[in-house]
């Protein structure tokens, strides 16, 4: 019997760099151990090296080259029976598609709903304890529903769209500060970040920026830049399932 505790082995296939680095982003922070592949081709050719299979295959169909029920084919003959192949798609797909694939998830999709998704298929290998996000507080109620009251929809989805747009570019200077090792230039775009934020009721992203402008440039700040983009794109997706992005 698998220890329970032992992290749940992910592979990521995303043609797309940004989907497929957002997502590996998100499921190592829930506690997965994540791989990526750009392709089916690779990764059905780093399936092929001797080393442990991951518990799930989360698969792209909308791909160049090996896709759909060949790339299902595939992986199945890399992984063998245990392995829960899921296909991902932003579109919903034809089962001609997919019929081969144990389930599908369509984008944009959250960590609690591949925890469903996993324990729906009944997989041997189950999702970690610590899977499930314990709901960090990344949108503060109170002033999202000033906000709203206060605005149309339309200039709400705007007001959010552009927060985020510009906290994403502020993570990136914040990278090349670091890297240029700017501690000045770097606490001054996570306090710009910490402030953006706070107005938009952004609780996590105001509190982790925050938390940047006091330490500045530190041995974790890769990690910790990290974990900004994680809660960035968590609050997307809580925003994309209120129709507000």
């Amino acid at each position: 019997m698998k220890n329970q505790n032992t992290p749940m082995r992910v592979l990521v296939v995303d043609d797309d760099a940004l989907s497929r680095d957002v997502l590996a982003l998100l499921l190592a922070h829930a506690g997965f151990v994540v791989e990526t592949a750009d392709s089916g081709d690779a990764a059905v050719q780093s399936l092929s090296a001797p080393a442990r299979q991951p518990a799930v295959v989360l698969a792209d169909i909308q791909m160049p080259g090996t896709t759909g029920s060949a790339l299902a084919h595939a992986l199945r003959g890399c992984c063998g029976a245990e392995t829960l192949l899921l296909a991902m798609s932003g579109n919903l797909p034809d089962d001609e598609v997919t019929r081969d694939f144990d389930g599908v998830l369509l984008k944009p999709f959250t960590v609690e709903e591949l925890t469903a998704a996993i324990a729906a298929h009944g997989t041997p290998a189950r999702a970690p304890a610590n899977a499930v996000h314990q709901n960090p507080t990344l949108l503060n109620e109170t002033i999202y529903e000033k906000l709203a009251a206060s605005m149309r929809r339309e200039r709400l989805q705007q007001l959010y769209t552009l927060c985020l747009g510009d906290i994403k570019e502020r993570i990136a200077r914040m990278r090349q500060t670091a890297s240029n090792k700017e501690d000045a230039a770097f606490r001054r775009e996570a306090h710009a970040i910490k402030g953006g934020a706070g107005m938009v009721g952004a609780v996590e992203l105001q509190t982790l920026a925050g938390k940047l402008e006091e330490d500045g440039i530190h041995a974790n700040h890769v990690a910790s830049l990290d974990e900004l983009m994680v809660s960035c794109e968590c609050l997307r997706l809580i925003l994309l399932a209120r129709k507000i992005m």
